[in-house]
């Protein structure tokens, strides 16, 4: 099948396959936690049904917003995947550079062994035992709005202009959770060899890569060169990330550590607070951190950004790619600012 695609495909292809891995490692991670630990058939029921819900609104959504106009498709759609995929460049970088600890597999493994170990058994209609399926439930859930989200954005983004992108981006994501299921129970452990954390530096980079073409061109940006731009564009983020590992490893050799930031933020309500503020809040707070993460000037940035492209015109190509690689330093070199003498954080 890879043989017949073009360029833009392959790169599609290669996008949501990568991105999709990681989520399913995270997913199998926590499966194999709960059905080692406690019950292998209510972990997988529980897995059945994150799976049909998944599936559900990957049929409902995808074809949803295929239908809106391609402008405003493009600029939203790009908008969000810019400020996704600069929340996982971000903690890649500072992973990269050693102010994040690495994502260790065996590590969340282990915690979610013990943590099932110490749960009381109880039993609901067909389900022998609840803790071992909400885990993989919730695990597989959680980590496939991830796999939902990228899926339905690369397939709608290009449907108009590559009618089977939509499908390309499902077969993709089904290649990457068939093969990382298949290898976490073929040797029945977490896929801690797995190169997660370069994968998600990649998978970042290409994210906020797209992001800046899809959503500048909904702007009404026009690039030059059109989509051949993305060579571009993606060197370009590459470079200012791999530069800026580079200058947080000096400062962590200097021992900076990670400056907690005093900004207001959206938190998760309060479980004292009644039964719908926690219900509404709860599910606020989910997308807010789904989305946007630790620092909300980030997005806004990106809305400024995209304005601005629109009110300057077709030939402002160069603002957005200026102004990431402006809030990426910034807000990196403001995380890593915490100097040995700092005392305060």
């Amino acid at each position: 099948m890879l043989q017949h695609l073009s360029g833009n495909d392959l790169a599609l292809f290669i996008s949501v396959f990568l991105a999709c891995a990681v989520e399913a490692v995270e997913a199998v991670t926590i499966v194999l936690a709960a059905g080692t630990s406690r019950n292998w058939k209510s972990s997988f029921q529980g897995v059945v049904s994150a799976l049909i819900l998944l599936a559900s609104l990957v049929v409902v959504l995808g074809p949803s917003i295929g239908k809106l106009p391609e402008e405003t498709l493009r600029l939203a759609v790009g908008g969000l995947l810019l400020v996704f995929g600069l929340q996982w460049l971000r903690k890649a970088i500072l992973r990269a550079s050693g102010f994040k600890a690495l994502h260790d597999e065996e590590k969340i493994f282990l915690d979610e062994v013990s943590a099932a170990q110490k749960a009381e058994r109880v039993s609901h209609f067909v389900v022998s035992d609840w803790y071992a399926f909400m885990l993989s439930f919730k695990g597989v859930l959680l980590e496939g709005l991830e796999v939902v989200f990228i899926v339905v954005t690369f397939g709608a983004i290009q449907k108009g202009s590559n009618p089977q992108a939509f499908s390309l981006a499902i077969w993709a994501a089904v290649f990457a959770v068939a093969v990382v299921t298949i290898a976490g129970f073929a040797i029945h452990q977490p896929l801690s060899k797995v190169p997660e954390n370069t994968m998600k530096f990649i998978v970042g980079t290409l994210l906020t890569s797209f992001g800046i073409f899809w959503g500048a061109e909904g702007a009404g940006v026009q690039w030059p060169h059109q989509d051949l731009s993305l060579l571009a564009i993606i060197p370009f983020v590459l470079l200012v990330s791999i530069g800026l590992i580079e200058f947080l490893k000096i400062r962590k050799s200097k021992n900076y550590q990670v400056r907690h930031l005093r900004i207001p933020t959206f938190s998760e309500p309060d479980k004292n607070s009644s039964l719908p503020i926690r219900l509404i809040g709860g599910f606020l707070f989910f997308w807010y951190d789904f989305i946007i993460g630790d620092d909300w000037r980030v997005a806004a940035v990106v809305i400024a950004g995209l304005f601005s492209a629109h009110t300057l015109g077709a030939h402002s190509w160069w603002l957005m790619p200026t102004l990431v690689a402006s809030v990426l330093t910034f807000t990196l070199l403001e995380a890593s600012a915490a100097a040995p003498s700092d005392t305060s954080r």
